[in-house]
Parts: C-alpha cells; sequence; structure tokens
C-alpha cells in the first residue's frame, strides 16, 4: 500500500512538472508541441497506473521512441513543405517588424564623447558630456541619476548644462560594454535640440531616428517615403507600388504551392524529371547488374570441382565487410582526372583520359562501376543461400536429358532462386533509390544541369538534390526540398509496401473433392 502510494505521488509530480513545461511551451508560441506534450504525459500516466493496460507498458517506450524519432520528423518534414520555408523566410512577422526597426538614419553629424558615472552606494549612473574645456571654464552637459531599468524604457532623459563633473570616475571599457544592452536602448535630449541622443558607438553618443515608421500594419521609409505592406501570401513585406519584397520574410502556409512548381515551371520540371529518370535507371541498373554478377559468381563457387572456393569465397566478400565510405573515397581518387590511377593507365595503352567527373555520361558510368563494386558481395552472399535449397535430384534430371551449364543456370537455378529472392531485390532497389552516400562522396551531384533554377546536378538523386537544396543552396529552401523528400517518402512507401506483400506466404489452397 505504501509503495502504491509512493508511486502515485512520484506520477503526480512528474505530471505537474511536464504540465508546467506544457504551459511554458504554450505561452512560449508552441501551442501544437505544449499540447502534444501534456496528451503524452497523460496517455503515459494511464497506461502505467491502469491495471487494464499491463501489457502496453512495455510496448510504451519502443512506441515514444517511434513517435520522436520517426513520426515527429516525417510529419515536420510534410508540413514544412506546405509553407515557404527557407533562409529568407526564418522569422516571425513580429520579429521582421523589429528587424526594420533596427535601422537608423543619421539625423543630424555631430557626435558627442560621452561618460558613464556610477552614483556611489546605489544602482544609477550619470551621463557626462564635456562641450567645452578650456582656461577660462568647463562646460559640461550632466544627466541626472537614472537606472539602468528606467534607461531601458527609452524615455529620454535631459542632460542640463552644468560646470561640475560627477565626482565618481567614469566606467571602463569593460563596464560599457556589459552594459551596452540597455545602453542601447537609452535616449537622451540636449537643452534646445528635440532629437534625441543615443549610443552610435562605445565612447559616443549621437542623433539617430528609426527609419522605418510604423503607420498601422504599414511601415513608411522617413527619409524615401517608400510604404512597405505586408502580403501574407508570399510572407514577406512589399514595396506598395512595385510589390517587390524588402528585408527578410516569415513563414506562412502556401498550400500547395512548392509542390506544383515541381512540375509547373520548366525551369525547375526539366532537371526534377531528368533526377528522377536517373533514379530510377541507377536503381534499377544497380540491382540488376549487382545480382548478375553475384548469382554468377554465388553458382560459380557451388562448383565442387573448383579448388580454394572458400579462398575466392573471402577475397570476394572483402568489399562488403569495409565501411562504405572508405572504397568509395579510394574509387575517387583512382578515377581521378588529372592524376587518377585509371586515367593514368588508360592514357598508356589506349592514348584517352576520360572526363569522369565532367562528362554527365561518364560520370554516372562511374557511380554504376562503383556501386557495382560495393553491391555485388551481398547479391552473392544471399544468393549463395538460396542455391543451398535448390535439390541436386533437378540437376540429375536435366542431365540424363543431356543439358549444359547455361540451361541448367536457365531452367532450373535461376527459376528456383528468383521467387524468393524477389523481395530481397525490391529491398535494394530502394536502398539504391536513397543511395546518399554513394553520390555525396563521389561526385557531390556534379555536374550541374546548365539552365536549372535550383542546385541540381546531372548525377543527383532525389535524396543528394533534396539535400543540396536545403543545405548547400544559397536561399536553402526548406519548404521545397521538404515537397521534394515527401514525394521521396511516398515511392520508398510503396515499394515497402510491395515489398511486404510479395514477402507474404502464399495462401493454402483448399483441396477439391
Amino acid at each position: 500500500m505504501i509503495a502504491r502510494t509512493c508511486h502515485r505521488i512520484l506520477w503526480a509530480i512528474l505530471l505537474v512538472g511536464l504540465f508546467l513545461l506544457a504551459a511554458r511551451m504554450a505561452l512560449g508560441r508552441a501551442p501544437a508541441l505544449g499540447a502534444a506534450l501534456a496528451a503524452a504525459g497523460l496517455g503515459a500516466a494511464w497506461i502505467y497506473l491502469s491495471p487494464r493496460t499491463h501489457a502496453s507498458r512495455y510496448l510504451l517506450p519502443g512506441l515514444a521512441a517511434f513517435a520522436v524519432f520517426v513520426l515527429m520528423p516525417l510529419l515536420y518534414t510534410v508540413y514544412i513543405a506546405f509553407t515557404n520555408f527557407s533562409s529568407e523566410h526564418l522569422l516571425s512577422q513580429d520579429r521582421v517588424r523589429a528587424w526594420f526597426a533596427q535601422d537608423f538614419y543619421t539625423a543630424d553629424p555631430a557626435r558627442y564623447p560621452f561618460r558613464l558615472h556610477p552614483v556611489a552606494g546605489t544602482n544609477t549612473y550619470q551621463v557626462c558630456i564635456v562641450l567645452e574645456e578650456n582656461a577660462t571654464g568647463t562646460k559640461v552637459l550632466n544627466s541626472r541619476p537614472f537606472t539602468p531599468e528606467e534607461a531601458a524604457t527609452g524615455n529620454p532623459i535631459t542632460l542640463a548644462l552644468n560646470t561640475v563633473r560627477p565626482q565618481a570616475p567614469p566606467l571602463g571599457m569593460r563596464q560599457i560594454i556589459a552594459a551596452r544592452p540597455w545602453l542601447n536602448r537609452a535616449r537622451f535630449t540636449m537643452p534646445g535640440s528635440p532629437i534625441p541622443l543615443r549610443l552610435v558607438s562605445l565612447r559616443d553618443l549621437g542623433f539617430r531616428l528609426a527609419l522605418w515608421t510604423p503607420d498601422g500594419d504599414k511601415l513608411v521609409n522617413a527619409v524615401t517615403g517608400q510604404v512597405l505592406v505586408p502580403d501574407p501570401q508570399r510572407g514577406n513585406y512589399v514595396d506598395e507600388q512595385t510589390r517587390a519584397p524588402v528585408g527578410p520574410g516569415w513563414r506562412v502556409w502556401t498550400g500547395t504551392d512548392n509542390f506544383r512548381l515541381i512540375f509547373a515551371d520548366p525551369a525547375i520540371r526539366g532537371p526534377f524529371l531528368q533526377i528522377f529518370g536517373w533514379n530510377v535507371a541507377f536503381a534499377f541498373l544497380s540491382v540488376a547488374i549487382t545480382f548478375g554478377i553475384g548469382v554468377l559468381l554465388a553458382s560459380l563457387l557451388q562448383w565442387r570441382a573448383l579448388r580454394g572456393r572458400a579462398l575466392y569465397r573471402t577475397l570476394l566478400i572483402l568489399p562488403y565487410a569495409i565501411p562504405a565510405f572508405i572504397p568509395i573515397l579510394v574509387f575517387r581518387g583512382l578515377f581521378n582526372e588529372g592524376y587518377g590511377e585509371i586515367n593514368l593507365l588508360l592514357t598508356q595503352l589506349f592514348g584517352i583520359a576520360p572526363k569522369w567527373f565532367t562528362n554527365p555520361w561518364l560520370a554516372r558510368t562511374m557511380i554504376l562501376i562503383v556501386n557495382t563494386w560495393l553491391g555485388y558481395p551481398y547479391m552473392m552472399i544471399i544468393s549463395s543461400g538460396m542455391l543451398q535449397a535448390v535439390p541436386d535430384e533437378l540437376y540429375e534430371a536435366t542431365a540424363i536429358d543431356g543439358a549444359g551449364p547455361w540451361t541448367n543456370f536457365a531452367k532450373v537455378t535461376l527459376p528456383q532462386i528468383f521467387p524468393p529472392l524477389f523481395p530481397l531485390l525490391i529491398a535494394s532497389f530502394a536502398f539504391n533509390f536513397n543511395n546518399f552516400s554513394l553520390i555525396y562522396l563521389l561526385t557531390g551531384g556534379k555536374p550541374d544541369i546548365t539552365g536549372s533554377a535550383t542546385v541540381a546536378g546531372t548525377t543527383d538523386l532525389l535524396v543528394s538534390y533534396t539535400f543540396r537544396m536545403a543545405f548547400k543552396d544559397s536561399a536553402a529552401r526548406f519548404g521545397f526540398a521538404s515537397a521534394v523528400a515527401t514525394l521521396l517518402f511516398i515511392v520508398v512507401a510503396v515499394l515497402a509496401w510491395q515489398q511486404l506483400r510479395l514477402s507474404r506466404p502464399a495462401p493454402a489452397v483448399k483441396g477439391g473433392r
């Protein structure tokens, strides 16, 4: 009884903490995350406290990890695909207005060196400006004592003409830097001047006025008269006359604009379809070539008359045992157009030096060669396992009929091993469809496609194309890249569903009378 009470008290403390955190998230403009956190806490408490959900307690940690590390990133990516999120649209609209509020113009070029003096025994300060100092006397402007909180409000503090400087020594540079957060917001007025003074450097006050004046939702330029109005469809302040965007933007919901852009804009549609076609061809050819080589090598290694089969099998599996990034970088050096060993050998033998990294077709051929080297051991291993299950009686029967090796392979071996291998071939197709590391490390997607409106290369796959748009392009078009990633997810999901469907055992056929 005591243990159960302590258990419930612990859960109560945990839930209170979760609700406080959820409330802070909701107040911090993340209501959806706050609500999700509160719902997750209530669900976890119900599962662990209710006797009817005892079995679910063992599934909850795995489901929670799946939700946090798989489901939430997936849903967030899909959400971003329907927005204009990019490096030019990172802020909220309020922060964009604050960005414009930081612009000032020089109303008067005069600058006044100042000193900041603390008032002994209090948390107040005085600003002192020495206007004139000579043999006849000293002309000083002093402020009344003020607190940092008062200065941070931006209400003007009057400077009065005086001949006596503050008694305390002025603050040094380090103290001025520490006080800069509230000094930047402080304003001071001189006698006879309607324009307030503000901090323009660590040692000077000057006349600066806000360049953009708010007028409702509009912003008016105090110097040129230019008027900016918010455009909720584009997520930018735009010129009222020309509709040209000005300054940074904010994230807004754009619906299916990113998806329509893929197929409607010729400068994007052409490179996208070219990359998609190469992506499908690369995945299909990689699977077909590695499957053919793997099955051939597995069949040869099954030949009992071959001596040293164990040694050959070990040597042929080595590319699969080495981390993939090492052979990729090695091949990148071997295929180097200037000093790579492959071009040196071809130059000596045939007098040619192919442009592996600048010619699109040669670059694609190089990628297929390297991927074949990396992928055939996997096909050889799984084919070897399937060949063990082929009955020897079938080969004996074909031998009686006078069949040769090719007939045995075409009529017996391949029909026996292909059906159980087909789901694995679909999985290999899905893997090569998203083979990011090969493209990124070998060619980086280059050579680039001429005339493309986005960063796109002739050797890019959709996954590397998405990565380059999101993290390599100067515009960092996260929304558009997420739209491409969403389409890529749909393709891979269809392939995974097809693999699961083909992996199911065939339904048993009921016998008739």
